[in-house]
């Protein structure tokens, strides 16, 4: 805040609730309005209430009536376009908050002739439908001017409200400077990371598996004797001095599935002739089968 804030509290009010002025002679013509509107509308009110207390129908009560009225009827206006003043609004809203008070101030006038010989009577001529349709115009165009005002402020707050969020998103301050706090690439990497090794990622559906695997470091141990040829691998080396296949492929299958192993000829005729005593035999055990099928049956069918 500068000297002249702290020297002139108006000053200081202003920057803090509305912004920095354009003119100064705008904050103390608005505060001025605006305290000055306040006041006559409370004396009204006050001397209105007064009035009661005396005498009806006697020159002083219709006075001191008058008095009331008209510190109300303006008091009314002044407080609405000093609030127009003290805006930031656009000249237009300046005239016609201007415009709506002078007509105020016609109808008052207007009031203090007629009040109260010629004011709300039976006999005309009766202004009081004139002077009240007069001010009624001119309040109207001040409330118009003074929600006009509201409205522009709030929302040119809002926007100045907005922008600096957006400069604070940006790592910038309001002047554009960089000196905020700004996120370095280094720790939003750190972030990711550190997300990551806790969560449980899966990869077309399957899960992670939690594996470890054993290192051995040989070259770093020289006083342990280590057979390196058992660590390369326990696979058994099998040899077969047979000279066929047929050998070959028994000697196989027995070391695979543990199967017995089956003599076989020299020649095809002796193979040949196993073959067929071996189809015999399952033909054998074949008939047997269906002979002892067929007498269940016969027994069953009995029953």
């Amino acid at each position: 805040m500068s000297e002249s804030s702290e020297a002139n509290p108006l000053l200081g009010y202003y920057r803090r609730y509305i912004g920095d002025p354009d003119r100064t002679v705008d904050v103390y013509l608005g505060f001025g309005l605006f305290f000055a509107g306040l006041g006559l509308g409370l004396v009204g009110v006050a001397v209105f209430l007064y009035s009661a207390t005396l005498q009806p129908n006697t020159a002083s009560t219709y006075a001191v009536r008058q008095v009331a009225a008209v510190a109300a009827a303006v008091g009314l206006p002044g407080l609405l376009l000093g609030v127009v003043i003290l805006l930031p609004v656009d000249t237009q809203m300046l005239y016609l908050g201007s415009l709506g008070t002078a007509v105020c101030l016609v109808a008052v006038g207007l009031f203090v002739r007629a009040y109260p010989q010629d004011w709300n009577v039976v006999t005309p001529p009766d202004y009081s439908a004139q002077g009240v349709a007069i001010y009624s115009i001119g309040v109207v165009a001040v409330i118009g001017a003074t929600g006009a005002a509201l409205v522009a402020h709030r929302v040119e707050r809002a926007a100045a409200g907005a922008a600096a969020g957006a400069a604070g998103g940006d790592g910038t301050d309001g002047e554009g400077s960089g000196d905020g706090d700004a996120v370095s690439e280094e720790e939003v990497r750190a972030d990711i990371e550190r997300e990551l090794s806790d969560a449980e990622l899966t990869w077309g559906g399957v899960e992670r598996s939690e594996t470890r695997r054993l290192e051995l470091n040989t070259t770093a141990v020289d006083d342990v004797d280590i057979d390196m040829e058992k660590l390369a691998g326990s696979a058994t080396e099998t040899r077969t001095t047979s000279g066929t296949v047929t050998d070959a492929v028994s000697e196989l299958q027995g070391l695979q599935g543990g199967q017995t192993k089956t003599a076989s000829g020299e020649d095809t005729d002796d193979q040949a002739a196993a073959l067929r005593e071996l189809k015999e035999r399952q033909r054998a055990e074949a008939e047997a089968e269906s002979d002892d099928e067929s007498l269940v049956d016969r027994i069953r069918g009995l029953f």
